[in-house]
């Protein structure tokens, strides 16, 4: 069973920028990883993921040109920066683990283990 722990999260004035970290255990190794949110009161919603080797990465139109997703995966972790944030970002954000690197896959939230999540406010 592959563990993850999201962290990053925090509160950040519109405009601003976080990176948010999902530490893996044991390794990340051949592990394709998507992050997803989930806003109060709505439905959680796929965000970007990136393939087990790095080399293809996807983001949903709400984050696209302000996101990038990365992995290290000598220290078993994936990033996700996000710029110029905007109060519709707020959310608990959610890494987990899935089959391959997809648009389709993110969309259809078909995670097969998932961290605790963390917490981004975006407000002033």
């Amino acid at each position: 069973q592959l563990q993850l722990v999201e962290s990053g999260g925090g509160l950040v004035q519109p405009g601003g920028s976080l990176r948010l970290s999902c530490a893996a255990s044991p390794t990340l190794e051949h592990y394709a990883i998507g992050w997803f949110r989930q806003a109060p009161g709505k439905e959680r919603e796929g965000v970007s993921c990136i393939s087990s080797s790095g080399g293809s990465t996807n983001y949903a139109d709400s984050v696209k040109g302000r996101s990038t997703i990365s992995r290290d995966n000598a220290k078993n972790t994936v990033y996700l920066q996000i710029i110029s944030l905007k109060p519709e970002d707020t959310a608990i954000y959610y890494c987990a683990q899935i089959v391959y690197c997809s648009l389709a896959n993110i969309q259809a939230i078909s995670g097969i283990s998932w961290g605790q999540g963390t917490q981004v406010t975006v407000s002033s």
